[in-house]
């Protein structure tokens, strides 16, 4: 059940996609001043070492991120620039254009802290053993106790004893493993038990696209439950190679419940960018649906 550890796929393709639509979320509700409860249903250990032993076994971040910052940023998408200026923020003095790949890269709960205000919320929820104790050491040096907190406990089970927040106004992100086969199941549940709680939240869900029939269906359920709930919803998804390759992930996608109003058009004119920067082969390609299609 704990087998998987973040630290091997820090920085690839899945986390460009994943944290460049995380970061214009947040950064279009932190618009209002409002405070906002952010809640990671499975947060990983907060940050990672890219020049590290995990990270340099498995390479991924030389697909992805390392890409990226090998373009020069004015030719990017402005939803990129965020990103790897958020990036670049962990490693101070880094050349863009001529580094290949970053010593520290930050997982979502480094990103969302980054973004949020004094009056914002964050909820960190992380079961696995080692990654938990990383996360809850890795917290402790933001000094940032009364807005995080801190959770090992499982994030299916516990993230709806912050739903509603006292403010109305959330952003759920939740982004599993799937190394158990069940987790899909539990994916699902856990969106149709917080549209019934709390309808108007901002749902984002990080999902891979394998050759597995749990996974193929996914997207198919996540559609139906927010159609269901009368929401509008935005998916995108990203291929990098084929899916025959035995090696690495292919492809991933973001399905968002409730999705800002101007996310849709920064993927539309971001995603074939993205395609010709991270593609492996002839079978990089990526979709995007939402309920404005």
């Amino acid at each position: 059940m704990f087998s998987y550890r973040h630290a091997f796929h820090a920085g690839n393709h899945a986390d460009v996609l994943k944290h460049s639509i995380l970061i214009a979320i947040t950064r279009h509700l932190t618009q209002k001043e409002t405070a906002l409860t952010v809640i990671d249903t499975h947060a990983g250990a907060g940050l990672y070492r890219l020049d590290g032993d995990y990270a340099q076994t498995s390479g991924e971040a030389a697909f992805g991120i390392a890409k990226l910052m090998n373009v020069g940023v004015d030719s990017l998408p402005e939803i990129f620039r965020h990103y790897l200026a958020l990036i670049g923020e962990f490693n101070p003095g880094a050349a863009y254009a001529q580094s290949s790949t970053p010593k520290v890269y930050p997982g979502s709960p480094f990103v969302l802290h980054r973004l949020l205000r004094e009056q914002d919320r964050l909820k960190l929820f992380e079961l696995h053993p080692t990654d938990g104790k990383a996360l809850a050491a890795n917290i402790a040096q933001l000094n940032a106790e009364r807005q995080i907190a801190v959770l090992r406990e499982d994030g299916f089970g516990c993230v709806n004893q912050f739903l509603p927040p006292p403010s109305r106004r959330a952003l759920l992100l939740c982004d599993p493993s799937y190394e158990i086969k069940t987790d899909y199941a539990r994916v699902a549940g856990l969106l149709a038990d917080g549209l019934k709680r709390f309808a108007t939240g901002c749902y984002a869900i990080w999902h891979p696209i394998i050759p597995r029939p749990e996974a193929h269906e996914l997207p198919r359920r996540l559609r139906t439950l927010s159609n269901q709930a009368g929401k509008p919803w935005l998916h995108a998804t990203l291929t990098v190679k084929s899916g025959k390759d035995a090696t690495g992930l292919p492809a991933s996608g973001m399905f968002i419940v409730n999705p800002p109003h101007t996310l849709q058009g920064a993927l539309k004119s971001a995603l074939p960018q993205l395609v010709e920067l991270l593609g492996q082969d002839r079978n990089a390609a990526y979709t995007l649906e939402s309920t404005a299609h």
